[in-house]
């Protein structure tokens, strides 16, 4: 008699199922990209190059070792679009639509991932919500394509649409490669077009999908009602996010170009309408696009201080952005103002943020910091290069920016699989890498143990 002995199979949580998505998605780009037929020269790549611009790709970040011009063949900078498409739509809705494809039906299994992929707090709706995500995206990016494409095809002919194409994709996504040259949109720095075109699309990508549709059903019954009205009618998320979202590249234009003003490497040449622009471009492209029209390397110290502020915060929640969000900062920054004034609550628009979203987003931020310290400090150790030059590096790769001073195209292989796993880290969020290796079931009972005051400050 055989005594068969069960065990209960552990179920992969969300978080881990979604982590994992994006892991193989980068283990397959990296399998690609090795291949000869992905290099311009038909030669095998170096894994560790392979494997770190499918990372970039796939958590949109945009640093890489190997020009994405140059290096990559047509074959390989397909494959790079794909990862970047599949990374800014996010594995979980990129899975689902291929199975509404495929006419296979959604389970609870698969709305609950789309739930937590979203940050959302309802069910309803989901697959019409995945629709509406892939829908709104495809026609942003064709609307960027298509604005592209006059001045790209001139300048480059037939090779333009696809550069449009790409172009769209990435910026949208806040990717940040191109396929244009080695400098980016340096070349189109004097272009108000192209500038206006990729800011644009950059700042849809960061606001979030659950924006989106708040603003749109707010445009949808504006002939109801004012102006006014309709900014009252819009979720508290909504609001938060446009706000901080205008203060930041406001704010941000408005320091770089006074600091930059008189730098003739920077903007110090161009016209006043061109310094604006520059300005503009720079403030909102480190809320984690990648792209520039200015060398990096060329600002100044206090320019740069500011962008790494900038790239720290980010985009907004549910969207492509990375970084600590800007509704993190915002609760934060609320709450802290709440303890000044002796409030009991955290308020903003005359409504109070639950004490649970102000503990998460006081994790995020410590979480975030933390890895940021780990990392920097890993490559201080290892690359041994200028301090601010790695400070800028690596919170570009732990917010998915992709803005370099320089740096990325110097690194060894042990400085390349750090920013790798801070890119990876960066992308699926600080919370999700915490929730991952927690494989406790929560208490069903919430328990709360006697208060005592310490004394703080």
């Amino acid at each position: 008699m055989y005594i068969i002995k069960r065990y209960r199979r552990r179920e992969l949580t969300t978080t881990q199922i979604i982590a994992c998505g994006f892991m193989i998605s980068m283990i397959l780009g990296m399998v690609l990209l090795m291949l000869p037929v992905s290099s311009a020269e038909g030669c095998f790549t170096n894994p560790a190059d392979a494997l770190f611009t499918a990372t970039s790709a796939v958590c949109v970040t945009g640093l890489t070792t190997l020009p994405t011009a140059g290096y990559w063949s047509v074959f390989g900078q397909c494959v790079i679009l794909v990862l970047i498409q599949v990374g800014g739509l996010g594995v979980v809705t990129f899975t689902t639509i291929i199975l509404m494809a495929a006419s296979k039906r959604i389970t609870l299994k698969e709305r609950l991932l789309i739930k937590d992929a979203y940050n959302l707090n309802s069910l309803n709706g989901l697959v019409k919500l995945t629709k509406n995500i892939l829908k709104g995206a495809l026609i942003v990016e064709l609307a960027g394509a298509v604005l592209y494409a006059p001045v790209f095809i001139r300048d480059m002919g037939v090779k333009g649409i696809f550069c449009a194409v790409f172009n769209s994709v990435s910026a949208f996504c806040n990717a940040g490669m191109d396929i244009i040259g080695d400098t980016s949109l340096l070349v189109y720095r004097d272009n108000t077009l192209v500038n206006a075109v990729t800011m644009i699309l950059i700042i849809l990508g960061g606001l979030g999908f659950p924006v989106w549709w708040d603003m749109i059903r707010g445009f949808k019954k504006k002939k109801k009602r004012s102006l006014k009205k309709m900014w009252n009618s819009y979720e508290l998320h909504t609001k938060i996010v446009l706000s901080v979202t205008a203060i930041l590249i406001i704010s941000g234009t408005f320091l770089i170009m006074l600091i930059e003003y008189n730098n003739k490497d920077t903007i110090g040449n161009l016209t006043f309408f061109g310094k604006i622009r520059a300005s503009m471009f720079q403030s909102v492209t480190t809320r984690t696009a990648g792209f520039y029209t200015v060398p990096q390397e060329n600002f100044t110290d206090a320019s740069a201080f500011i962008s790494i502020i900038l790239m720290f915060i980010g985009g907004s929640p549910s969207g492509t952005a990375g970084g600590v969000k800007t509704v993190t900062v915002a609760m934060i920054i609320l709450t802290v103002s709440a303890i000044i004034k002796n409030r009991q609550d955290t308020e903003v628009f005359r409504r109070s943020i639950s004490g649970q979203n102000v503990r998460k987003g006081i994790a995020v931020l410590m979480i975030d910091a933390g890895v940021l310290i780990i990392s920097m400090g890993a490559l201080c150790v290892t690359q041994n290069k200028d301090f601010l030059n790695t400070l800028y590096e690596t919170v570009s790769a732990l917010a998915t920016v992709g803005l370099t001073r320089g740096m990325t195209q110097t690194l060894d292989t042990i400085g390349k699989i750090i920013i790798i796993l801070t890119m990876y880290i960066g992308r699926i969020g600080p919370i999700s890498l915490a929730l991952f290796f927690n494989t406790n079931k929560a208490d069903s009972d919430i328990r709360h143990y006697p208060e005592e005051d310490i004394r703080v400050g």
